[in-house]
């Protein structure tokens, strides 16, 4: 918020105060005596009702149709009246788009550069979280009876794949808020995107320790394997939360623009209801894999025999 005009109000007393103030920093901004627009208190917008106050304010326009805001709030109010009273730091703040030229004015606005990366950071996430990490799921779910080769096609897709594309709609989403002027993790849809995210290194690691350390006498499925599948399921339910929130509310929140087209929408649930088809049905090949998991160890007999069928691995290679 540094040099940004700042127009504060708080009540003591039953009277509204408001303060128009700036900093050049992250400290507490002080009293500005020449705003470059001048705000008035308007009462009969506003109410004082405890933890139901509002407060509102008038500020002349500008030639701008689609006006950036930071807002601010906090529950602890100065004890004074005074303009210039000392401030507490406020509880949480984020960032919106004003459109002050209608319902449908935004459509003919340009897209502006954060607007942009808001769409790019979306089109990764999409492709990372909804279309690979499925696609890298349901090839665990049908093709590990049939072929060794299942475990090496699921890590490419959830790994290398899969992760310099999050990776990149990660960084969008940065570059969008930076450009925007905005703070990271200044909302729900942030602060939940980078908990998925967490997830999604926990799974990654979790994937390799299946992997690569395991117990040569093992007599049966380890509980971190079951615990693999359920927070991969976890992961790909949240997402499917998470991009949802992003196009039917963070977008009109941030950019001032109208919602998307319903077939949008459409396009969505269809998706996640072929997905969801798609995983069950794979489930059952679940009795087949039982079953080759439960046999017991076998040596092949000739030499042109790569692989063999072992106790709780579909296929293990020789």
């Amino acid at each position: 918020m540094a040099n940004t005009p700042m127009v504060i109000m708080w009540e003591n007393s039953g009277k509204v105060v408001l303060s128009q103030r700036s900093a050049p920093g992250e400290v507490m901004p002080t009293v500005d005596s020449n705003p470059p627009r001048v705000a008035t208190f308007a009462q009969s917008a506003s109410s004082l009702a405890g933890d139901k106050s509002k407060f509102a304010f008038t500020i002349p326009s500008n030639s701008n149709t689609m006006q950036a805001l930071i807002y601010a709030y906090g529950t602890d109010a100065p004890g004074s009246s005074a303009v210039d009273a000392t401030l507490r730091e406020h509880s949480d703040y984020g960032t919106l788009m004003l459109n002050l030229g209608g319902s449908n004015a935004s459509d003919n606005v340009p897209l502006s550069t954060y607007e942009r990366l808001i769409i790019a950071h979306a089109f990764f996430m999409v492709v990372g979280f909804l279309l690979l990490l499925p696609a890298g799921a349901l090839v665990a779910r049908y093709f590990r009876t049939f072929t060794p080769t299942w475990f090496k096609s699921h890590w490419i897709i959830q790994f290398l794949i899969s992760g310099p594309i999050i990776l990149t709609g990660i960084a969008l989403g940065f570059a969008s808020v930076w450009n925007m002027g905005g703070s990271h993790f200044s909302d729900w849809h942030m602060k939940f995107g980078a908990f998925i995210f967490a997830l999604y290194l926990v799974q990654l690691a979790l994937g390799a320790i299946i992997h690569f350390v395991k117990s040569a006498n093992r007599v049966r499925r380890p509980p971190q394997n079951y615990l693999h599948a359920v927070l991969g399921l976890l992961i790909i339910g949240l997402a499917t939360i998470q991009i949802h929130d992003g196009y039917s509310d963070e977008w009109e929140k941030t950019t001032g623009r109208n919602t998307l087209p319903n077939y949008v929408n459409t396009v969505f649930y269809v998706w996640i209801g072929v997905v969801t088809a798609a995983y069950f049905g794979g489930l059952a090949l679940l009795p087949k894999q039982f079953r080759q998991e439960n046999q017991p160890k076998r040596i092949p007999i000739r030499d042109h025999d790569d692989f063999y069928q072992g106790q709780n691995d579909s296929w293990v290679q020789r």
